[in-house]
């Protein structure tokens, strides 16, 4: 019986019988055949070696797909573990994925590894991929799989071999001497990979688990081409110099301690920065017909167990107790909303009804996972939540949408990415409810004229989301804002409406939030512009500085005039140097500096310069202050390259 292999095209061959991945690339074309790296059989990606038997549509893999860079990194990581047991054989594996930009793998041993070893593993896997063995796979039973890693002395691999069910197979994968279990599909051989470098050590607790063994976790990179690699480190250089962290105590911003871990201590002009957003995000509320509400802190336990919180989130609650009642500190508003929504009657004419709060929520993320003020267990959302009904869905999505955009644009960021995030496997409400919560958020994007990519399980519990993720300057994509169709959340507590029919209804609640946590969203603000707000975010819009004491008393003038405008301004009469302040503010990017001078002073002028070293001229302070008001106003600014 003849195979008929149908290609992307459409195009359709024709072989006498069953035939791999390699030899379909091979009658095709031996340049394609030197580039395949894997296929894609009916949606699923396989080896070269994997052997069609039936009639099927293929995808031949090369590294310039996203499934052949995803397949290039594993099987480095294999490399990496290769590489490893090679130069230090009492090491045992444990488990090596794919990653952002990467991947890692988790090694037991009986010290760290040090930098000189990492260099050691990295030109040892240089020297294995080079020798170009094969990579083949063998399925072996899963009880001779546990005896043989138990006879290696690789007792994390048998532990995993171990859970898989009786009965079941188990791939390995051999290149050289190194066998490891995985499922693949990894690369034909080890000379398609050429392009990677080990990055760090870090520590790694087996499975997650802090009860676990510690393991040592290498962390690496690999891309298709070495233009590719050079590009990713120049944006970690960048990335480096943008470090919020280390911007946030330059700038004098914010800072964070020991003794308040995932926390912010807000400093003066940190919280300039967030009284802005936060301002801002304010009028955007009203503008588009949002109530602002406020809810506790704290709200008891029944009420988490209703809205379902206590049995699919409770991991991530601070809890406490007292008078002998239970009680969690709230990780999201949308329980008090919907409270606040349930005081009175309401009426189909009230619909659609919008909250929004800026509202403080706290969640027990894993200390190692804290990072700045990007990740953190205190933090305020810029959250809304959409009462209406299911007629009503599409429309308010539709309009958010749009909001969103605007939103990002006035900050800066016109390059937004839209993903649809779908039922996960941990979830409440029927799969009809979620049917009709994932086909209006379709809905609502086509008549937004948006694409979208769709991410199977990582929707919300309650309610799949549509993501807005925004770029920033240097190509790094952050996830921001989410808009979540719920039917469930405001049944559970009682929520209803009386409807045109004058009998009750259960609205649907929107979650939608436009920038995310502020905390995060300013740690993105601050490295996207590399600390150098724009004018309208600046905590100091302008220093005044005179040259010498004879000009103080005009230099306080300006500065006083400056700020009955509405503008941050300063004065800095200290006796130093004039190029020496300037050079101080610069380093603290100020946006512009005004330097006054006898000059300036005799003709009731000022000397502007701009930040970049751009000297502006002279103008009179009057058109200073129309000037930077006119830039205020258009709340865009221009990113700073450093």
């Amino acid at each position: 019986m003849s195979i008929v292999i149908t290609l992307p095209d459409g195009s359709k061959r024709e072989y006498p019988q069953p035939v791999t991945v390699a030899e379909v690339a091979a009658s095709i074309g031996a340049g394609l055949a030197k580039a395949a790296l894997a296929g894609r059989v009916d949606g699923r990606l396989v080896d070269t070696s994997h052997l069609v038997g039936q009639d099927a549509q293929l995808a031949i893999v090369t590294d310039k797909d996203a499934d052949g860079l995803e397949v290039i990194r594993h099987s480095t990581a294999h490399l990496l573990a290769y590489a490893v047991k090679d130069l230090f054989p009492e090491a045992q594996v444990t488990i090596g994925p794919v990653i952002d930009n990467g991947f890692y793998y988790d090694f037991a041993y009986t010290r760290p590894f040090t930098p000189e070893d990492l260099a050691a593993i990295e030109k040892r896997m240089a020297e294995l991929a080079k020798k170009d063995f094969p990579v083949t796979r063998e399925v072996v039973a899963r009880d001779e799989a546990v005896k043989f890693f138990t006879g290696l002395g690789e007792h994390y691999k048998a532990e995993l071999i171990a859970a898989i069910p009786q009965g079941e197979d188990v791939s390995l994968y051999r290149e050289g001497d190194f066998v490891d279990l995985c499922r693949g599909p990894h690369v034909p051989s080890t000379g398609k990979l050429k392009v990677f470098k080990l990055m760090k050590v870090a520590g790694a607790y087996w499975r997650g688990d802090s009860k676990n063994a510690m393991l040592q976790r290498v962390y690496g990179t690999a891309w298709a081409k070495k233009e590719d690699l050079d590009a990713y480190l120049h944006m970690l250089e960048e990335a480096e110099k943008r470090d919020h962290r280390k911007l946030g105590r330059q700038l004098d911003l914010f800072h964070l301690q020991e003794e308040a871990p995932g926390m912010v201590f807000w400093h003066p002009h940190g919280w300039t920065v967030w009284q802005e957003i936060e301002q801002y995000m304010r009028q955007v509320y009203r503008d588009n017909g949002y109530q602002e509400v406020r809810c506790p802190q704290i709200l008891e336990r029944t009420l988490w167990e209703k809205s379902g919180h206590w049995e699919h989130y409770h991991e991530h609650m601070f809890t406490t107790e007292s008078e002998k009642r239970d009680y969690a500190v709230k990780p999201m508003n949308c329980p008090g909303h919907v409270q606040i929504f349930n005081m009175g009657i309401r009426s189909y004419r009230d619909l659609p009804l919008r909250y929004g709060e800026f509202g403080s929520c706290h969640r027990n993320e894993p200390s190692g996972a804290l990072h700045g003020v990007m990740r953190v267990r205190g933090f305020t959302q810029d959250d809304g939540h959409i009462f209406c009904t299911e007629d009503q869905i599409q429309q308010e999505v539709t309009a958010f949408n749009d909001l969103v955009r605007q939103v990002y644009a006035d900050f800066g960021f016109t390059e937004v990415a839209v993903k649809l995030a779908l039922r996960p496997d941990s979830r409440v409400g029927e799969d009809a409810s979620w049917d009709k919560a994932e086909n209006a958020l379709r809905a609502s994007l086509s008549a937004s004229g948006l694409a979208w990519e769709e991410l199977p399980g990582e929707g919300a519990f309650y309610g799949p989301k549509i993501e807005f993720h925004i770029k920033d300057a240097i190509g790094r994509s952050w996830q921001c804002g989410t808009v979540q169709v719920d039917f469930s959340m405001p049944q559970r507590l009682g929520a209803e409406f009386v409807g045109e029919d004058n009998t009750r209804h259960t609205p649907v609640m929107l979650h939608r939030a436009i920038l995310g946590s502020l905390e995060r969203f300013i740690g993105i603000l601050i490295e996207n512009h590399a600390g150098a707000f724009p004018l309208w975010l600046s905590p100091v819009q302008i220093v005044v500085m005179n040259i010498s004491e004879a000009q103080a008393d005009y230099a306080i003038e300006v500065t006083q005039l400056l700020q009955k405008a509405g503008l941050r301004a300063e004065s800095d009469l200290r006796g130093e140097k004039i190029n020496y302040k300037i050079r101080e503010h610069s380093l603290l990017k100020r946006p512009y500096i005004v330097v006054v001078g006898d000059k300036e002073k005799a003709a009731g002028l000022v000397a502007l310069r701009a930040r970049g070293n751009q000297d502006l001229g002279q103008m009179s302070p009057q058109a200073l202050v129309e000037h930077l008001l006119n830039e205020k106003s258009s709340k865009r600014g221009t990113v700073i390259a450093i």
